[in-house]
């Protein structure tokens, strides 16, 4: 599954993801661009978008959240949002 880390989540977090491609906005060359733009109506887009809830963006609090995000990431459904975390 492809997978996209938005700015402001530690690009280190990604070798965390295994089993998963994963790239960060910067990498994709969007960071200057806004989540209202990127993030439209998400019903018109085939990708799925979880949001992981920290208590910081800190890795260490960012990588206890990776067992639940690989698992829900089967079940995560195109055009809506799942949460995770706290």
């Amino acid at each position: 599954m492809k997978l996209l880390l938005d700015e402001c989540v530690d690009r280190r977090l990604a070798r965390e993801i295994s089993g998963h491609d994963v790239d960060t906005v910067p990498e994709k060359g969007w960071a200057a661009v806004k989540n209202g733009e990127l993030l439209q109506d998400l019903s018109r887009f085939s990708l799925a978008v979880v949001v992981m809830r920290a208590r910081s963006n800190r890795l260490s609090d960012l990588q206890a959240l990776v067992p639940d995000l690989l698992a829900i990431l089967p079940a995560a459904k195109r055009g809506e949002v799942t949460w995770i975390g706290i």
